[in-house]
This record gives C-alpha cells, structure tokens and sequence, in this order.
C-alpha cells in the first residue's frame, strides 16, 4: 500500500507539473488583462496537434515541442492584435465573448484539419521504458514530462522576475495605471504576455501528446482543470498556479487508485473548499 501511494504521488507530481505550465500561461494573461482566456484550452489543443504533425513529417521530438509552443503563441498574438486590443476600451463582456468565440473557432478548426478520431504519438525511443525504484516502475516519459514543465516555469520565472521585460510584465499584471504613467508601453506588454501564455498552453499540450493522445475536445476538459488551478492558487499568482497545480496533480491521481470514480469530482471539491476558507486563494492577495 505504501509503494502505491508513493507511485501515485510521483505520477501526480509529474502531472501537477504540466496542470501548473498551463496555470502559469493562464495567470499570466489573466493578470495582464484582467480577463480569464476562455480560448486557453482550444491553444492547448492545438500545440498537441501541431506538435504531433510536426513529428509526422519527421522532425525530432524536440523540435516538435518548440513547434508546439511557437504555433500557439504567433496564433496568440494575432488574436490579441486583431481582436482583444481593439475590445480593451469596450464593455468587459465583449472580450469574454470574443475569446469563448475563438475557443470554438479554433476547436472547429482543428477538427477540419485533423478531423474527430483521437490520434496519438509515441514518446521518442530514449524516452520509452520505465526506472525500476525498487517499490515500482516510473515510466521514463513521466519523468521527462513533469522535469520538462519544472524547467519550462523555472525559464519563465527567470525572465520575469530577472530580466527588464520581466519586470515590466509584472507592473502591468500587478499596477496597470502606474505602469503607463511611467512610460511603459503596456499594450507591448500584453501582446507578449499573450503570446507567452499562449505559448505555454501549446507546449503543453505537445508535452501530454505521447500520454493522452490528441482529441478534439482536451481543450475544453484542460481548460477547466486550469481554472481549477488558477482559482486555488489566487487569481493572477504565478507562484499560486505552480502550487496550485501541483496540489491538484496529487490528488487526482492518488485518488484515482483509491476512490476512482471521485478522482475529478475532489479537484472541484477542493476548489470549493478554497473558496470557503480564503477566497482569493492560496496566493492571492484580493
């Protein structure tokens, strides 16, 4: 019994790490535009799709995931120019409809493209096989899937909380109005964020390809598990969406071995549970 909670709490470390990339993209467009990105999901789609047309053709996995990040981000930053900016001086409403608009355009999109049946790739030779711990078998993708997303958010956090463009980004997220009277040129600051969050929605998407396949609908069933993750580590906190994710990560998959049949419903419950005790979540401060 041992062994398998401590197989399921890696396997749920691994996962959480993936939940909080997406979380950590989320929160930072959140906290740029103070809107949540309904069309988040449909981004993570498609950098599971790009990524697995990428290795159809032939290209190397690690190829396929900079694909995956680099396809999402520049749709990204054509749905920020073309629409989101132009709606910013509107109703709130008009953004959230046009970012729900865009969920279904792009989902249908893809469903053209690549048409309703899942499809799935296999991790790269290297990665196939799994480390013997003794008490269990770890599958060596796992690894590589939950060390990739750990270094990916370790990246990103060095570039905001370390560079000049960083430092930016988090005055626009954290005093918008102040930033702009200091000369910063937020609408820039935006369209990057949107573009970096974006980004990290498709890589991973490209990550969890060889795990849970591509299908028309993960969008949707990723996007409310990021919410999940935003609302328990506090609206707009980058730091809240790691832990947050990795949080949820643990108690799904332990509790798919113990009580399968809640395993979803407890993510909810602890959502609720959040709300109750500290509103603003784990690291939010309003």
């Amino acid at each position: 019994m041992i062994s398998l909670l401590a197989a399921q709490l890696l396997n749920g470390l691994a996962i959480g790490m993936v939940y909080a990339l997406t979380a950590f993209g989320l929160s930072i467009i959140k906290g740029l535009l103070n809107v949540p990105n309904f069309a988040h999901g449909a981004f993570y789609a498609l950098g599971a799709y790009v990524c697995f047309a990428a290795m159809q053709v032939g290209m190397p996995f690690g190829v396929a995931l900079l694909i995956a990040f680099v396809a999402p981000a520049v749709v990204g930053i054509v749905v920020e120019k073309l629409g989101v900016a132009r709606l910013m001086s509107g109703p709130y409403l008009y953004q959230l409809l046009f970012l729900f608009g865009t969920a279904l355009v792009l989902e249908q999109l893809i469903i053209i493209i690549w048409g309703t049946v899942g499809l799935s790739a296999p991790p790269p030779e290297f990665l196939q096989g799994a480390f013997d711990l003794g008490f269990t078998w770890l599958p060596k993708y796992l690894v590589f899937n939950g060390a990739m997303a750990a270094l990916t958010i370790a990246v990103v956090w060095l570039l905001i909380e370390r560079t000049r463009l960083g430092s930016q980004i988090r005055a626009g997220i954290d005093k918008r109005e102040m930033a702009q009277c200091l000369g910063i040129d937020v609408s820039r600051l935006v369209t990057a964020g949107f573009a970096l969050g974006s980004g990290l929605a498709g890589l991973s998407g490209g990550l969890v390809l060889p795990l849970l396949g591509a299908n028309a609908t993960m969008g949707a069933d990723m996007l409310s598990i990021a919410f999940v993750v935003l609302v328990i580590g506090g609206l707009g906190s980058l730091y809240g969406a790691l832990a947050a994710g990795i949080l949820v990560g643990v108690i799904q998959s332990v509790s798919s071995v113990f009580v399968p049949s809640a395993s979803t419903v407890l993510i909810y419950v602890a959502m609720v549970a959040t709300l109750m005790i500290r509103p603003q979540g784990l690291f939010g401060e309003r």
